[in-house]
């Protein structure tokens, strides 16, 4: 039995770390988590007392926080190459742009899904600025680039584009041509096919009448 379990929902930010442990070539467990009162059973309160999906345990470790499971799997298995070396000048950009996502753009992408309107003369309270500041930032630096923080692929990749499809599905983010080239790339990686195929069967199951 794998000591790899991911606590997930189909239709949750779980697709993401879905994602990564596909590209970390690593067994792993699947638990699903229902949405509304099985949520906040007492089991799975233990691994994370927000009842949020995803979290992830790896043996007695415990992580919660999608990037935080990103930046964990691809230091945990440094063989996947899914992050520079810890020594790297590279790792400077990694850390940068993957937390972009975390912050900026979570933040800027939600407020927008919301519907709240920052005033003009507040934004200087906010961590983001503003969603377009966010996405030509994002857009600049992506022009001409085929991945994020290196010349490959990384966990930083992953989660930006995760975000950036997830966006532009919804219409949160706009459907700008540096963007839908970027996510086009990293949409047809293998192991971003297996989970997604695996999270649309696991979401055409439990909608299923029971």
């Amino acid at each position: 039995m794998s000591d790899l379990v991911l606590y997930t929902n189909p239709m949750s930010r779980g697709r993401i770390a879905r994602w990564m442990l596909e590209e970390t070539g690593q067994p792993y467990r699947t638990e699903i988590i229902s949405f509304g009162p099985h949520r906040k059973n007492a089991d799975f309160l233990a691994i994370n007392p927000m009842g949020k999906v995803p979290a992830l345990t790896h043996g007695d470790a415990i992580i919660t926080e999608t990037p935080a499971i990103c930046a964990y799997l691809a230091d945990a298995f440094p063989q996947a190459g899914l992050a520079p070396a810890p020594d790297s000048k590279e790792r400077a950009a990694y850390y940068r742009w993957l937390f972009f996502a975390a912050g900026p753009i979570e933040q800027a992408v939600t407020t927008k899904a919301m519907g709240i309107t920052v005033p003009d003369d507040k934004r200087g309270m906010i961590g983001f600025g503003s969603l377009d500041l966010v996405l030509d930032t994002l857009a600049d630096h992506l022009e001409d680039r085929d991945y994020i923080a290196t010349d490959g692929f990384t966990a930083a990749d992953l989660y930006v584009g995760a975000h950036l499809g997830w966006g532009m599905m919804f219409g949160t983010i706009d459907k700008r041509p540096v963007f839908e080239k970027y996510f086009g790339k990293l949409a047809e990686r293998p192991a971003a096919i297996r989970a997604r195929e695996i999270d649309d069967k696991l979401a055409a199951e439990m909608q299923q009448p029971s």
